[in-house]
């Protein structure tokens, strides 16, 4: 298992869990980032921030340090 903020451009992954628990933690389950869910990474911003994914059927932008909390299965 790897954190998102370590998966590259094009790689996919199931969540397998999410760290913490605070209001970054909270918001990131009311975003949708569930355990169980498919992701994509689809881009990276200049300087490497924020990281674009997919999830479902929509996109999402979030900064590394929260990207860092969620712990992923690569596929």
């Amino acid at each position: 298992m790897v954190s998102l903020d370590q998966l590259s451009v094009g790689q996919r992954g199931t969540i397998a869990s999410i760290s913490g628990n605070d209001s970054i933690m909270q918001r990131l389950l009311e975003m949708g980032l569930l355990e169980g869910e498919d992701i994509e990474v689809l881009a990276l911003g200049p300087f490497g921030e924020p990281l674009e994914i997919r999830l479902r059927d929509y996109r999402l932008s979030l900064r590394r340090r929260e990207a860092a909390r969620v712990m992923v299965q690569p596929r």
